[in-house]
């Protein structure tokens, strides 16, 4: 998409859907142009479903992926729930991508990745995973962090999977709470920290999560002797109208929709600090 579209929502159509919790859901579009999406990873859409409203919702395809865009969307308001009640053939409008992104090209190439995903964090940080794994031979170890609430609250099980079996991929994942079937870790995601073996100066970390989990997991970082400007972070959870109008994002005086999701820790770690 061109940026002299960019204020005006595009058609896109619904190729599929698949529920993927009790709450989120796998949405698969193309647009009716033809176009391809042109987006990074990390970035986000303005989603509009006719009559109802728009709102933000990350991308979680890689731009490898041609064709289509696909996203996870958490049923929480009027525009995700009307989605949620879309089938295939159905349109939406599209605006975007907006947004910052993971520097996949510009800083991770040649590096180890460590990426450290809570909850629904995992869908935009997987538009990353797949192209890293598109685009193997540029980067170095990577290692998958992911924490949810309970089992039935994962998402992506059999990408999951996947990207255990392939080679210098580490994937750990762990649950607040098991269940009678889950035989893997229990405990919060910075549980998994310590037992990952990192060299500090060949890694670039990403966290992406519910804002609870930051704090905690980069002082782990920290100890872990990684450095400010070797972690970014994503804030998309934050995010509500993504265009600066509702405040919902706001953090002292920046608007995360506005400067952001995806930001360097180093420059903004004193905003982080002080909320």
């Amino acid at each position: 998409m061109s940026n002299q579209d960019i204020y005006v929502p595009q058609p896109a159509t619904l190729l599929k859907k698949q529920p993927m919790t009790e709450y989120e859901t796998f949405y698969e579009f193309k647009l009716d142009s033809g176009c391809e999406l042109g987006h990074g990873p990390g970035q986000f859409l303005e989603i509009s479903v006719p009559g109802i409203g728009e709102a933000p919702i990350s991308i979680s395809s890689s731009p490898t992926q041609a064709g289509i865009f696909q996203m996870v969307v958490r049923r929480v308001g009027n525009v995700t729930t009307a989605l949620s009640k879309l089938g295939p053939g159905d349109k939406v409008g599209v605006r975007g991508p907006f947004g910052t992104k993971f520097p996949v090209d510009e800083v991770m190439k040649g590096k180890d990745i460590l990426l450290v995903c809570g909850g629904i964090g995992l869908v935009p940080v997987r538009s990353a995973i797949n192209y890293i794994l598109d685009n193997r031979r540029d980067y170095g170890r990577l290692t998958i962090l992911y924490g949810v609430k309970t089992p039935a609250d994962r998402l992506f099980a059999e990408e999951l999977a996947q990207w255990k079996a392939t080679p210098e991929v580490t994937v750990l994942e762990t649950v607040d709470r098991g269940d009678e079937a889950w035989d893997g870790h229990v405990g919060v995601i910075t549980t998994l920290l310590p037992l990952v073996q990192i060299n500090p100066a060949q890694t670039i970390a990403v966290i992406c999560g519910p804002p609870v989990m930051y704090r905690f997991v980069l002082k782990e970082l920290a100890k872990m002797a990684m450095e400010d400007e070797s972690i970014f972070v994503s804030l998309e959870r934050r995010m509500k109208c993504g265009v600066g109008k509702c405040g919902h994002c706001q953090m002292n005086d920046l608007y995360v929709c506005q400067k952001g999701p995806v930001f360097k820790y180093s420059e903004i770690k004193e905003v982080m600090e002080a909320i």
